[in-house]
């Protein structure tokens, strides 16, 4: 076999471990090189868990040798953002409250990657507590972008997103609260997949907003990120948000390919506020679906402006509820004090970082006394708004389509003063959070700078379906094969 394994798509790699061309050892070796050649300037992990992946690896290779069906996961290395538990590994949701913290028990997610024969690599950086669109707010410093170090990965899920996009994992999983999945992988220049709320267990993540938190794949491909999807999916009866239907059958409409697809551009997020290179990507990628026999027009929703509002007093003040939790008693970081309240101060006061401190300050004050339904309560009136907007939306056309980000990667530290114009970053992401549908973003093209951008997929709650059939046809007329060059022979 020619090349480098660590370049290999999923699919590739799975075809290649079941002929015998590729051992799960040699997987391994080929994407541990990887991290070994790009973590220094990357740093994309936060633990690497390298006697447990060599076990798996020898686990998968014993039983494809025996002729047996590991699952359809067998042998590809994966990593898992460190807000996801892990029995026996650190777990410490990029926070200094965590440090130390290793779970007697892995997440349902992490479970199932293990049952479907996964190696798992280690734990990637984010974000503190996934609070974030950069991974700068990492108490164990930034990730940084593979395609150039000096610009962020997104976030909050950005180690996720860089390992995949450089080849030190195959696939990954993130959590996506307002855009944690797709935004990095539009900066990336890979494939990032928000599933129904519900249709993936949250048992085992570390809670940032209870209704609005869902986890799901990053892949180097539409393909790849349906695999990952069937792999986690599904009832879990230890969590009580678990959808308890049958999920979505995926594979049979995968290539269906765009003729009769009605596709929806969100008119208040396809405009003015775009930079001119997504812009023009966005356009050429829509008049290639229109060229291909997808029926597409135009659709306003009326709330949108309003969304990005809603959610951050949403966000904050269930992450207020959410953190309250980390006490310095039970688990975690803790201080000395002469009092409880004294200990637990001291404990928050040095384990939270910046951003953490202010969205719990901003989530306290919308849930407190006399402010409750001015801000949280309305806030909920508008995301009730904006799932009517959408579904009326869904009356028309089969999914809504819009720039990921608005812009492609920026510089570290160019939006760490000024929290609003992070923010602005998840300004196209945030609207199917607050109404749970799924979400995927694809790379489409790139800037004059070479950086990569994003053209999301959106679909009505449990439309997983028609949003990866609508996605795989835009991977198609894209033709996006770019790597960036952290992932390169030459640069290695």
């Amino acid at each position: 076999m020619s090349g480098d394994p660590a370049d290999l798509t999923i699919a590739e790699a799975a075809a290649a471990l079941r002929s015998g061309a590729l051992s799960a050892a040699d997987l391994l070796a080929a994407v541990r090189r990887r991290a070994g050649a790009t973590e220094a300037q990357l740093h994309a992990y936060l633990t690497l868990d390298v006697e447990g992946a060599e076990r798996a690896a020898e686990a998968a290779d014993a039983a494809l040798s025996r002729g047996e069906d590991p699952g359809p996961l067998a042998g590809i290395p994966l990593a898992i953002k460190d807000n996801m538990c892990t029995r026996g590994i650190e777990t410490t949701s990029g926070s200094r409250l965590l440090a130390g913290y290793r779970p007697p028990y892995d997440a349902t997610v992490v479970g199932r990657l293990r049952a479907a024969g996964a190696v798992i690599v280690g734990k990637t950086n984010l974000d503190e507590f996934a609070m974030g669109s950069s991974t700068e707010n990492s108490a164990y410093g930034p990730t940084r972008n593979p395609w150039d170090p000096d610009r962020v990965p997104g976030g909050s899920s950005g180690g996720s997103a860089a390992a995949v996009a450089v080849g030190s994992a195959l696939g990954a999983l993130g959590s996506d609260t307002g855009g944690s999945i797709r935004q990095p992988a539009a900066l990336c220049g890979i494939v990032g997949l928000k599933p129904t709320y519900g249709l993936v267990s949250r048992y085992g993540l570390v809670a940032f907003a209870s209704s609005l938190d869902q986890i799901g794949p990053f892949a180097r491909t539409v393909e790849d990120a349906a695999t990952l999807f069937e792999a986690i999916c599904g009832h879990d009866p230890s969590d009580a948000t678990s959808y308890r239907g049958v999920p979505p059958v995926v594979r049979p409409t995968l290539e269906a390919g765009p003729e009769g697809l009605r596709v929806g551009v969100i008119a208040e997020l396809a405009g003015e506020g775009n930079e001119p290179a997504v812009l023009a990507a966005f356009g050429r990628t829509l008049e290639a679906l229109e060229v291909a026999g997808a029926e597409v027009r135009e659709v306003s929703l009326p709330s949108i402006p309003y969304a990005l509002d809603a959610y951050y007093l949403i966000a904050p003040a269930e992450c207020s509820a959410n953190l309250a939790r980390f006490d310095g008693v039970r688990y975690g970081r803790r201080l000395p004090g002469d009092t409880v309240e004294q200990m637990m101060a001291a404990t928050r006061r040095d384990g939270f970082g910046p951003e953490v401190t202010r969205r719990i300050l901003l989530g306290t004050y919308a849930l407190s006394a006399g402010y409750y339904e001015a801000f949280y309560g309305r806030a909920q009136q508008v995301r009730t708004l904006v799932i009517e907007d959408f579904a009326r939306a869904y009356g028309r056309v089969d999914v809504l389509v819009c720039p990921t980000s608005p812009t492609t990667a920026f510089a570290i530290g160019e939006r760490t003063e000024d929290p609003l114009a992070m923010y602005l970053a998840d300004v196209c992401t945030i609207p199917s959070n607050l109404v749970g549908g799924p979400g995927i973003s694809l790379p489409v093209g790139r800037d004059g700078a070479g950086l990569p951008i994003g053209f999301q997929v959106l679909a009505p709650p449990l439309g997983e379906a028609v949003l990866l059939r609508a996605a795989r046809a835009v991977e198609v007329l894209a033709g996006f094969a770019a790597r960036p060059a952290l992932a390169t022979s030459e640069a290695r």
